[in-house]
């Protein structure tokens, strides 16, 4: 396995298992386009990443730099999209290993 896609699947692991220490309410499902619009106007949030699970979900992550507010999305392939979690004091760390990629 290249070792981004080791490190990038143990900070996806370390999700997985912060998950319920994390602002753990219900999920808020519905439409994408409506829970794409919430998370950008109530939330003033935009995306910063996206991933495809192997199960065909849609893992995305949106922030806002001028509340350092965090939202993570799953996108099922029939287009339900749920809130999974969120949280504070986001911050972009660049290239994983420095190699400017």
């Amino acid at each position: 396995m290249p070792p981004r896609l080791f490190a990038a699947s143990l900070g996806f692991g370390a999700l997985i298992l912060a998950a319920p220490q994390v602002q753990a309410a219900p999920a808020s499902c519905g439409p994408r386009a409506q829970v794409l619009a919430e998370i950008a106007v109530r939330h003033g949030q935009s995306r910063r990443a996206v991933g495809l699970a192997s199960t065909q979900v849609v893992v995305e992550i949106f922030a806002s730099d001028a509340t350092g507010r965090w939202t993570i999305t799953l996108t099922l392939p029939t287009g339900l999209t749920c809130m999974l979690a969120s949280g504070e004091a986001y911050e972009s760390l660049g290239p994983v290993f420095g190699t400017g990629a």
